[in-house]
């Protein structure tokens, strides 16, 4: 087994903490992540769930698919990847989850109590009167 030596610990220490900080994405980036957490493609996980003081998560990106795939334009670099998303970030990616979750419910709901045979055979006494004429 190769052992690398260590001579600036204090340097490791900051490269880990960067990466416990986690990213800022840019806006365009966030975005595109933002459409992909609304259709509910990301999974998140805290980074380091047995620190409570590390707030940053890590991202995977699903790619999309059906209809979303021909309408969602994803970086290729975002394509199945994993991020490290910091704690700011990580919480409106949530909040965006979630609220794509619950627009898909209430869509769902109101498609199963639609009464789809009444709009498509009522015809009103008016727009029967004008399509006999």
């Amino acid at each position: 087994m190769k052992s690398i030596p260590i001579t600036d610990v204090s340097s490791l220490k900051n490269e880990l903490n960067k990466y416990r900080k986690g990213k800022k994405l840019e806006i365009p980036r966030f975005n595109q992540l933002a459409r992909m957490a609304y259709l509910g493609r990301l999974v998140m996980t805290p980074l380091d769930p047995e620190d409570a003081s590390c707030k940053s998560f890590l991202v995977h990106v699903q790619q999309p698919e059906g209809l979303a795939a021909h309408f969602i334009e994803l970086d290729e670099d975002l394509q199945d990847a994993i991020l490290i998303l910091d704690s700011e970030q990580s919480m409106a990616m949530a909040g965006i989850m979630q609220a794509g979750v619950e627009e898909r419910a209430r869509w769902l709901e109101e498609l199963n109590q639609r009464d789809f045979y009444f709009s498509a055979f009522y015809r009103p006494r008016e727009a029967a009167g004008a399509a006999a004429d």
